[in-house]
């Protein structure tokens, strides 16, 4: 079943998954609905041990229910913006359909790039606050202890394109803690 799934970061990742809860709540369901009416039928009561595990067997469907409904208000990158952004795939460290939440608002990120300490990215939600995100950003970054990374959310496709184009002519090393601010980008969106 992992097989079938597209990895974090990936274009269509976010459409995958709601796909993919949709299907495992839908199931956890059907195996809770199964269990009571086969006890109901086999007793011609609810008052069996059946009952008990189809109940209990609702929390994980539950939990599932709440990750479709975060899946289902996540809106990842059009497909008309990776056409224009997939140039870019090759000569940078790029991400698509992040969803990062925090207490206060949650900032669907449409694709970001890493080069060096620079991380940028752009949204197509017009409800996103681009400074609450880069805030948020920067902070989980220091959380973390990792230090010295710009951190640029746009709104404009203009403006992030031409930031996208320096970031490529630019010739800076590598990010020493590359591979952890990949891992916080990965663990702190949905």
């Amino acid at each position: 079943m992992k097989n079938l799934l597209t990895p974090k970061g990936s274009y269509g990742y976010l459409q995958n998954r709601k796909l993919y809860t949709v299907l495992r709540t839908l199931l956890y369901f059907a195996i809770s609905s199964g269990l009571y009416c086969s006890g109901y039928v086999k007793t011609g009561s609810s008052k069996n041990l059946l009952t008990i595990v189809a109940v209990l067997g609702c929390l994980p469907a539950c939990k599932s229910l709440i990750n479709f409904i975060i899946f289902f208000r996540a809106k990842g990158c059009s497909e008309r913006l990776r056409n224009v952004l997939c140039a870019y795939d090759e000569k940078l460290t790029v991400f698509y359909d992040l969803y990062f939440t925090s207490y206060q608002k949650n900032f669907s990120i449409s694709h970001m790039a890493l080069k060096g300490g620079i991380l940028c990215g752009i949204t197509e939600d017009a409800a996103c606050d681009v400074q609450q995100a880069q805030k948020h950003l920067e902070k989980m970054l220091v959380q973390e202890g990792i230090k010295n990374v710009t951190v640029n959310i746009f709104s404009q496709e203009e403006g992030y394109i031409d930031r996208l184009s320096r970031l490529v002519e630019m010739d800076v090393k590598e990010h020493p803690q590359r591979e952890e601010i990949i891992e916080l980008l990965y663990s702190v969106s949905i």
